[in-house]
């Protein structure tokens, strides 16, 4: 026995941990906790209840052009609450109907307090379908402001360089979930979804974007099982010894740290299979991955005396802002333009007419 043990402590030795373990997103601290007004229309209890995530909110009034009042921008905002996320439909399946059926709900769960939940109307005629869950924006890899207690947000002092900042949607600290970003990520061996099964035979495919703005679409397995269970997907292309890796030097500085994001999900329905609704639910991504860079000490700091790296990722951030603001400025106008009348049908209307 004492000589078994010892043979398993010097395999585990042996074996080089390369590998980090870390929540990419957790969806449990994405829920509504905040009240951000939206439209000046807001009344009774809409007016009250939380619909925005204070930690993941975002202002888009920066990018809206001059032609809105004060007042207008003070309504564009948003942020990843569960609710606020997208069902797309692939075109053939985009009927009225199907896209109104089609959206995330907060989820309470006895195992994990808060999920998100998914519905998907799929077509039921027999032929492929899919649909992208994807966030309500891009999630910035390199956004540094601070949200108030009421939901506004101010710019944070980057004296020190990027280098010492932290982004909003990274982990407040090493070890706990990210809001959608993981610095520093070289090759990935696993991918882990934790998703709830109802015994639907479609497809899960999970999509990460790299620093490039490269998006990989990773297929997880099928959701044929009942409850929570977890998708895994191991990379085939990953080597676990050293010596059969291509080595290379890279320069340090001013190496750009490579990250990888969030982009959502893709649920693949067959034409084999039954279509109409189709329901799940998901808790977190997890990623086991390389460290891409050492953090080491050194001598000089190369930051504060050539600034490049802020340069260059300040440059990032305004491209991002600028792609996530226009999206967001026509769903503003579009949901300011849509009609506030009560149905003809409602029963408030009717009893307001007696």
């Amino acid at each position: 026995m004492k000589k078994l043990l010892i043979l398993v402590v010097i395999a585990m030795i042996a074996v080089p941990l390369f590998a980090e373990e870390k929540v990419l997103i957790d969806f449990s601290l994405l829920v509504a906790d905040i009240h951000v007004a939206v439209s000046p229309n807001e009344t009774g209890e809409e007016a009250n209840r939380a619909n925005q995530n204070r930690q993941t909110m975002m202002d888009f009034s920066g990018v809206a052009g001059a032609s809105f009042t004060a007042q207008q921008r003070s309504f564009m905002k948003t942020s990843l609450a569960i609710e606020n996320w997208n069902v797309i439909l692939a075109s053939s399946s985009r009927t009225v109907q199907n896209i109104s059926l089609s959206f995330t709900r907060q989820a309470a769960s006895k195992q994990f307090d808060t999920v998100m939940g998914v519905r998907v109307r799929f077509p039921t005629e027999p032929f492929n379908s899919w649909a992208l869950i994807k966030p309500p924006f891009d999630i910035p890899a390199y956004e540094i402001s601070t949200v108030n207690e009421d939901g506004s947000i101010s710019a944070s002092d980057q004296a020190g360089g990027m280098t010492n900042v932290r982004s909003r949607f990274e982990a407040k600290e090493d070890g706990e979930p990210a809001y959608g970003v993981i610095k520093n990520v070289g090759t990935i061996r696993e991918v882990k979804v934790r998703v709830y099964g109802l015994n639907f035979p479609h497809g899960l495919s999970t999509i990460l974007v790299d620093s490039f703005g490269t998006e990989r679409t990773i297929f997880m397995g099928y959701l044929r099982f009942d409850g929570w269970g977890e998708a895994i997907w191991r990379n085939p292309a990953y080597l676990q010894e050293v010596r059969h890796r291509d080595l290379r030097i890279v320069p340090l500085y001013p190496y750009s740290v490579p990250f990888i994001k969030f982009g959502g999900f893709l649920i693949q329905r067959d034409a084999a299979f039954e279509g109409g609704d189709f329901v799940t639910y998901f808790k977190d991504v997890t990623l086991i991955y390389d460290l891409a860079v050492l953090e080491t000490e050194t001598d000089i700091n190369d930051e504060a005396i050539w600034q490049i790296i802020q340069t260059r990722e300040d440059a990032r951030k305004t491209w991002e802002m600028e792609r996530f603001g226009q999206d967001q400025v026509l769903r503003y106008i579009e949901e300011q333009r849509k009609a506030t009348e009560v149905p003809f049908n409602d029963p408030s209307r009717r009893e307001q007419e007696q």
